[in-house]
Parts: C-alpha cells; structure tokens; sequence
C-alpha cells in the first residue's frame, strides 16, 4: 500500500466522561461488528441527545472488556453528568480524563476509502509519539476512529501519556 501524502497530528485532553457503548461479541473491526450486532448502531448513536460529538468506533483495551465481548465496539460520548435514557441493548460505562493522539489523513476520493484506511493504520502503527513526548497508552482508554468521510480525510486516535523525564 502507498502511504497517505500528508498526515496531521495532534494531542487533545479528553476530560472524565461516560461512554453509551453497543459491545459485540468478538468483533475485532468495523465489517465483523456489523455482521453481528447490524449496522443500524451508528444510526442510533447519532440520535442521542447530549452527545458530546459524533459517534466512535472503537477497539476496547482489556480493562474495558467483561468475558464475552469483542475488542470492537460502537459508542458515543456523553458528559459525566448525563442522566437521558440509554437505548435497548447498550450501556452506559466511565471513562477517565486522557490525553489522545489524533491522527487525520487528508480528503481522499471515495473509491480509495479502504487504502487510505489501511495505509494511515499502518503509520499509525509505526509512529513513534516519544517525538512529541508521549507514550502509546492504548490500556489507558479505547483507541477510535471517527466515521470516514472522503471530504474530510479518515481521522483515527490512540490514547498516550506523557513520557516521565
């Protein structure tokens, strides 16, 4: 695969708040959690009121994880205090304050969705965040991608801590 041209990079701090999760059972990406739970999820993530922003697809570290679901799952963020009702089938569970690194390839034609996908995974695998002073802290919080949309560019986080000096 080509790798993307250009990517940006940015750390943002995520303060304490709660997720509405739909888990899956042993989805590991986007296609496996469709396959299982159907892909109306989305639909009805994008209608909760008090949302903090769009919904998230995301992989689960193990500390997030009861015996029996999958690593992929489906969410959207709320504040801490959110008390609105939680649809049929999901849950409601906290997430700690966190900083993430956010990765954003640009806007890309819609046929080539799956490379650029593909291509930012795999730098984003191999970036090395001790540049900006951080370290993967991928069992501090769910890494997430946000839905991809061509004018936009695909946009995928990981959590990070910062490096003890």
């Amino acid at each position: 695969m080509e790798p993307t041209t250009t990517i940006f990079v940015q750390v943002i701090e995520k303060p304490a708040r709660q997720l509405i999760i739909k888990r899956g059972k042993a989805a590991t990406h986007y296609f496996e959690y469709c396959e299982e739970v159907g892909c109306d999820v989305w639909g009805v993530l994008s209608s909760i009121k008090g949302a903090l922003y769009e919904p998230l697809g995301m992989w689960l570290p193990d500390g997030l994880r009861p015996a029996g679901t999958s690593e992929y799952a489906q969410g959207v963020e709320v504040g801490t205090d959110y008390t609105g009702p939680i649809p049929d089938g999901m849950e409601l569970i906290a997430l700690p304050a966190c900083h993430m690194m956010v990765f954003q390839s640009q806007p890309y034609k819609d046929e080539d969705m799956g490379k650029i996908i593909g291509s930012m995974q795999q730098a984003i695998d191999s970036y090395q965040p001790a540049v900006f002073g951080y370290e993967w802290a991928d069992q501090d919080a769910p890494r997430y991608q946000l839905c991809p949309l061509p004018e936009r560019g695909y946009i995928e986080a990981r959590p990070v801590r910062a490096l003890k000096r």
